[in-house]
């Protein structure tokens, strides 16, 4: 296996978790580089599902090292939760994970003011998990952050004073909204002293070591390309990185040290929360056109970390060609093959039209994006069922001609095929 970035190319949930815990037997490592517990990674093994947020998926494997990056947020609780939640199934989490030093923390008043936030906007809000991502990634760009290393710092008490009467004045006189407690805050903080400090780790120290001694690295994305802060739907985005490029950063590794990168995204498109969405067909606020609720239904589309129905449309070839330049993507790993059985015709997304003009790129402009109409190509369907398959031969011809045509009009090859949600549900292409 060669060191590889595995990234989610849509809008997240694109089953990155799946394609990464079946990478991970072949690698050393698996690094997280950004993101927070707004990323659910649900694994499942046999009849069981472990849905993890923070710990990379890997962390099922004995001999893989599991690393959290500095471009990572993350929330004390929910971290130890997840630990706990593994070691109770008898993962030993402690040998196998080690959290960068230098990677920031999420405190109570993060998600008081994520919370607080969404509610003032109302209908404008932006659909946020609510689970404090953005303001701590606000804290960090403003040098005001506390990272993992500085609960050893002897000045934390004065600059937990500043944020908290910083956050409490917005909380209260702008928002209307609950003060957060000194207690609360020292609770999370005596927890990541307990139980994470233990884990920190110089990360980029520890990569540099395992490239040198030859090891693979599987360096692991969170939200989709379509969520990047600087290349998604912006405003409607997260609060980071979530291309490749953000790889380098969020683990302190170079260019050179990255062989392939591995784009994951669905045989059609889903999207938690607002946003602009021009292949939509069903959501939970009355859109519902048979197709798209198909999808929804047998795709089984909430959310793993929130619970919330997911939009569901066709394959959007716009968007993902769009990703695949972003994160100069080498092979596409296709998801949720299965899920369109039994469909007459499936519809591929080739190209936007906007007052009267072909688009084949994603329009920077949201108003924009959300205005065009999606150019489509109808193929025939199938009725046999692709579930389980482990080879292209078991595949309907039409479900391998819909694959030509994406690799066609994404400009990209398709490496990996799942057709289930079990770990033996793949094809290699």
């Amino acid at each position: 296996m060669t060191n590889t970035i595995a990234i989610g190319i849509q809008w997240g949930d694109e089953g990155k978790g799946k394609i990464v815990d079946l990478l991970a037997p072949d690698v050393d490592v698996v690094a997280r580089f950004q993101g927070g517990p707004n990323a659910g990674h649900t694994l499942v093994l046999g009849d069981k599902k472990t849905v993890l947020n923070h710990i990379p998926s890997g962390i099922l494997h004995e001999d893989t090292l599991c690393l959290i990056g500095n471009g990572t947020v993350v929330d004390p609780k929910r971290l130890v939760e997840e630990m706990d939640m593994l070691l109770a199934a008898g993962i030993p989490v402690p040998e196998r994970l080690k959290i960068a030093e230098r990677c920031q923390l999420i405190l109570p008043y993060h998600r008081s003011l994520d919370a607080a936030r969404e509610v003032a906007k109302g209908k404008g809000k932006i659909g946020t998990t609510g689970k404090g991502i953005g303001p701590c990634y606000e804290d960090k760009t403003a040098r005001r952050g506390i990272r993992l290393v500085d609960l050893t710092s002897d000045d934390l008490d004065e600059r937990i004073d500043a944020n908290l009467e910083y956050v409490n004045f917005m909380l209260v006189e702008y928002l209307k909204a609950a003060p957060v407690s000194r207690a609360e805050v020292d609770e999370m903080l005596d927890l990541a002293r307990e139980r994470l400090l233990p884990l920190a780790a110089d990360v980029p120290l520890i990569l540099q070591r395992r490239i040198k001694a030859g090891d693979s690295i599987l360096y692991e994305g969170a939200q989709g390309s379509m969520l990047d802060v600087d290349h998604g739907t912006y405003p409607f985005v997260t609060s980071s990185n979530t291309v490749a490029g953000a790889a380098l950063a969020g683990l302190g590794v170079g260019p050179g040290q990255v062989d392939a990168v591995l784009g994951i995204c669905k045989a059609y498109t889903t999207r938690v929360g607002a946003g602009p969405f021009p292949t939509e067909l069903y959501n939970a606020e009355g859109m519902d056109c048979p197709s798209g609720k198909h999808m929804a239904e047998k795709g089984n589309e909430f959310g793993s970390t929130t619970g919330r129905p997911r939009r569901t449309g066709w394959f959007d070839g716009v968007v993902v060609q769009h990703a695949v330049r972003i994160n100069g993507v080498t092979g596409l790993a296709i998801t949720k093959m299965d899920v369109l059985d039994g469909l007459e015709e499936v519809k591929l997304c080739v190209a936007y039209e906007l007052d009267g003009q072909r688009l084949e790129s994603v329009p920077a402009c949201c108003k924009q994006l959300a205005a065009v109409k999606p150019v489509y190509e109808t193929l025939p369907g199938w009725s046999e069922n692709t579930f389980g398959a482990t080879s292209m031969d078991q595949l309907p011809a039409n479900a391998r001609a819909l694959l030509k045509r994406i690799e066609e009009v994404c400009d990209c090859p398709v490496t990996m095929l799942s057709t289930g949600p079990d770990r033996k549900h793949i094809i290699h292409l």
